[in-house]
């Protein structure tokens, strides 16, 4: 059925449903868990307690429930800033306020190891999506809580996990110094890796940068746990490696996010003494 948008810039119903996402309020929760492959949702809503289809639409998928009595929803948003962004918008003005990419990367660092977890806690803007919402020099930081909410559940879970800063490309290929096809090359690709290694830089994505800048633009939380499927080093790649044990990290943080939220009372800020009064 064809829904009539009240606007051309905005596109959404009268009832606030969503042109890409097709969600609308209520639909959601708000906290969202963001795979870019539209598979991987679930996988995610598997370990869920209950769960439900929403929609899926292109390459935005989206499932709702709850983990261990928090309420919580997955979106995919294919590959790339340009359709992150879009999930993002879109889900904020339905509801959403916490999000948190289930990823995959490949680190340019020789001791991490494929099927290792990456917690990213900010992120060298080198794709161009954010650059459109902001300048070059705002930075794409996570928030520290759904950070903190990672360590967590990481260290709870006894997965390897290094935590720090990444590097988000618009390209895969020639954006990350791959040569592409016919051994196509410029020479700025030679000195990339090693410019993001001496600025100690620990992996490539193509998402976070765009979805930490928006998030903090709007006042939302977000943060990003990804697993490594490539060493760029090393020359290894290992599809699907680690991406299970990101998964139950990012289920579990949305777990702890919504106990802590829950000790805030009037604050606003999480600090570890809310911690000692439960």
């Amino acid at each position: 059925m064809a829904h009539k948008f009240v606007s051309a810039d905005i596109p959404q119903t009268k009832e606030g449903l969503q042109y890409h996402i097709q969600c609308k309020p209520g639909d959601v929760a708000p906290y969202v868990l963001l795979p870019g492959d539209p598979e991987r949702v679930e996988r995610i809503s598997k370990y869920w307690d209950e769960k439900r289809f929403v929609a899926r639409h292109r390459e935005y998928v989206t499932h709702t429930g709850k983990y261990k009595g928090a309420p919580i929803s997955a979106t995919s948003t294919g590959i790339g800033g340009p359709a992150a962004a879009i999930a993002v918008e879109e889900l904020l003005r339905v509801g959403a306020n916490t999000f948190i990419r289930v990823g995959t990367t490949g680190t340019i660092r020789r001791e991490i190891k494929i099927g290792d977890l990456i917690i990213t806690t900010a992120s060298v803007r080198l794709d161009g999506t954010s650059k459109q919402y902001v300048c070059v020099e705002y930075p794409a930081s996570a928030n520290y809580e759904v950070v903190l909410a990672l360590i967590e559940s990481a260290e709870s879970l006894g997965v390897r996990y290094h935590v720090g800063v990444t590097a988000s490309t618009d390209a895969f290929y020639a954006g990350q110094a791959r040569p592409g096809y016919k051994g196509y090359r410029q020479s700025w690709m030679a000195h990339l890796i090693k410019d993001l290694q001496a600025a100690n830089v620990l992996n490539f994505e193509m998402e976070t940068s765009t979805i930490f800048t928006l998030a903090n633009i709007y006042g939302a939380r977000a943060g990003a746990v990804c697993a490594v499927l490539a060493n760029r080093v090393t020359n290894e790649f290992i599809a699907d490696a680690g991406v299970e044990d990101a998964i139950k990290v990012a289920n579990e943080a949305v777990k702890i996010l919504y106990e802590w939220d829950s000790l805030k009372g009037d604050k606003k800020f999480f600090h570890p003494s809310m911690l000692l009064k439960k």
